[in-house]
């Protein structure tokens, strides 16, 4: 059965690879998620390093879509993906799952040789896009790491690949480059001046970049050999794709909205806003420069808030919602969690590791829940801080599921417009929203929700945040030890 392209009764199956899981899911063409698939994502031990098994990842993605398009009227496939993964690739897409080495795992630790040579090698902020961020993170190292590991198997490529356009590739044999992928910390794509960094003239990685596409782009069908292998539908077309922070921005412009800062939250809180000057940017602080799907400059800031939740929350965190007069309780006695307690600074240079707890302890688990979610506000608040003005703030992501968390964030910020959003496929109703850019023809249905009556938190929360942010910015040199302190682990 075949749909026109305007048919509003198609629906768009979109790949979200994450760090962690892997969804598959049918979405419509106004952006509604009709089913998930998901899977763990597969990573194997070296050598020569520690890698994503792309062979049987791929087995499930090609067999779950087939399945899919089994009970949706499939039309469109498009990936989105965390912009630390990418793969070196040959020509051939179904030979060793296309690879022309394994896809290194971003939390891979670096050898000591690798993380030196390619330091100077980096360029200016603007080239990279972030600070020098943990282990392998950036696609730019990563491409190091093989080159200097393997230099014939890198002379021998094709071509390098985020990790959308690798998906893409393998299901329609067309390879491409992507500017929203490009542009999340991969230190290969310098999104200001809408260049290549030096590194990649310098290494003489300029011909593994295929030419640019945009995220919505049509680069085919699906290669009818690959379709007839797995049942699926011939007519499938795919799309570029994207990063999938920078798609769950696009899913707010699409819905018209102008002038907004989106904070997401999950293992990282990332913020972003098409608003701020390039020169407010502070790479010391969490801050970065990426791009939206339009090639356009989008100021971020990002720290690991989910980390630090289960940091504060221990091992056995309440499941319940969080009574506000338990967190008004730790606010009058003043308990604070301080940053940071991962190995990721954020937004506080120095405090990486360094996390406490001050003030009498939170005993209890919904205490700890309660305290976790006063924190990831704050750090929330500090990441709308960062990218500067703003009216309007829409919050989404995992933290919303306890509503203390935005009822918090509201009456931390009462200058400005709070609101959230409880869709949790952000990511994959921006990238089904992909196959309607520039044909839609009004605004995409979005429902934004009010944290409702917070006048009993505002005066607690104004004096407490004060004395946070002294305390958090001053580091641990600030007379901590007349004050019980404490590490959730």
């Amino acid at each position: 059965m075949s749909f026109k392209a305007d048919d509003e009764t198609a629906t768009v199956a979109v790949l979200d690879v994450g760090k962690t899981n892997v969804k598959l899911n049918a979405v419509t063409a106004d952006g509604v998620v009709l089913e998930t698939l998901s899977v763990a994502n597969p990573v194997l031990p070296g050598p020569p390093w520690r890698h994503h098994d792309l062979d049987s990842l791929g087995e499930w993605i090609f067999s779950s879509l087939a399945a899919l398009a089994s009970r949706h009227p499939l039309q469109t496939f498009v990936a989105a993906g965390h912009g630390s993964g990418g793969v070196l690739v040959g020509d051939d897409p179904d030979a060793a799952a296309g690879a022309a080495l394994p896809m290194i795992d971003y939390e891979q630790p670096l050898p000591e040789a690798i993380r030196k040579g390619y330091a100077p090698l980096a360029g200016s902020f603007f080239d990279r896009g972030s600070a020098m961020m943990h282990s392998a993170t950036h696609q730019a190292r990563q491409l190091y790491w093989m080159q200097e590991h393997a230099p014939d198997a890198v002379a021998a490529a094709r071509w390098y690949l985020g990790l959308p356009q690798y998906w893409a590739w393998r299901l329609s044999g067309v390879a491409t480059s992507e500017a929203s992928l490009l542009g999340a910390q991969s230190h290969l794509w310098n999104v200001a001046e809408r260049r290549f960094a030096p590194i990649v003239g310098a290494r003489g990685w300029q011909r593994l970049m295929p030419d640019f596409a945009d995220a919505w782009q049509v680069l085919g069908s699906v290669r009818p050999e690959f379709a007839r292998r797995y049942g699926l539908p011939e007519a499938l077309r795919v799309l570029a794709g994207g990063h999938d922070s920078s798609l769950n921005h696009y899913r707010y412009h699409a819905a018209g909205l102008g002038d907004f800062i989106v904070v997401s939250t999950g293992t990282w809180i990332v913020g972003f806003s098409g608003r701020t000057p390039l020169d407010r940017l502070d790479e010391h602080r969490g801050m970065t420069l990426n791009s939206d799907v339009f090639g356009n400059p989008l100021g971020g800031v990002l720290t690991m808030g989910g980390r630090e939740f289960s940091h504060v929350t221990g091992t056995a965190p309440s499941a319940a919602p969080v009574p506000d007069d338990v967190v008004l309780g730790l606010i009058a006695r003043r308990t604070m969690a301080l940053p940071s307690f991962g190995d990721d600074d954020g937004l506080f240079p120095g405090s990486a590791g360094r996390g406490r707890i001050g003030g009498p302890p939170a005993e209890t688990p919904v205490e700890r829940k309660a305290l976790a979610l006063l924190y990831c506000a704050l750090l929330t608040v500090e990441c709308v801080e960062a990218l500067g003005p703003g009216p309007l703030v829409v919050l989404d992501g995992s933290f919303l599921r306890d509503p203390l968390y935005a009822r918090l964030v509201a009456a931390l910020m009462p200058s400005r417009r709070v609101r959230f959003n409880l869709d949790a496929y952000g990511v994959a109703s921006g990238a089904a929203l992909l196959a309607g850019e520039g044909r839609r023809k009004g605004p995409a249905p979005l429902s934004l929700a009010d944290p409702g009556d917070i006048s009993h938190l505002s005066p607690a929360v104004a004096v407490y945040a004060s004395q946070w942010r002294a305390r958090a910015r001053a580091g641990h040199n600030n007379g901590f030890s007349r004050d019980f302190e404490r590490t959730y682990r």
